[in-house]
């Protein structure tokens, strides 16, 4: 338990406090060194809500458009939509990166964003985000 403990906090401590350049580098280092991803370590010794932390952090350290491509599709896909988690995403990236988000979402998924949003949401909501999107 101790040794998980530490383990996580040197994760935390590391993910936390560097830029993204930096870590980038420290990844491709530690798969160097260790001869695997950062990923499969952490999917080795982590586990639960810490896993999926540190893994979140790692792919959107790695790409961020793949990473809110991702999360857009996982906001739609399925019965529901997850409107809070679609529309902050769609506001919050629409200035920033979204063109980028919307190459990686039609790479993922043969579709484009736009045309996912049409299917999986109707009325003033649909139309709202359209407006930002395209």
């Amino acid at each position: 338990k101790q040794w998980y403990q530490r383990r996580v906090r040197e994760f935390n401590s590391i993910l936390v406090s560097r830029s993204y350049r930096h870590l980038k580098m420290v990844f491709a280092e530690y798969k160097r060194i260790a001869s695997e991803d950062i990923e499969k370590s952490i999917r080795t010794e982590m586990s639960g809500e810490i896993e999926l932390g540190f893994l979140s952090i790692v792919k959107k350290i790695k790409n961020v458009p793949t990473y809110f491509a991702e999360e857009l599709y996982k906001s739609m896909k399925g019965l529901g939509t997850d409107d809070d988690q679609l529309i902050r995403i769609v506001v919050w990236r629409s200035e920033i990166d979204l063109v980028e988000i919307k190459g990686a979402f039609h790479s993922l998924y043969a579709k484009s964003l736009a045309d996912f949003i049409k299917e999986d949401t109707s009325g003033d909501f649909r139309s709202l985000l359209l407006l930002i999107v395209k």
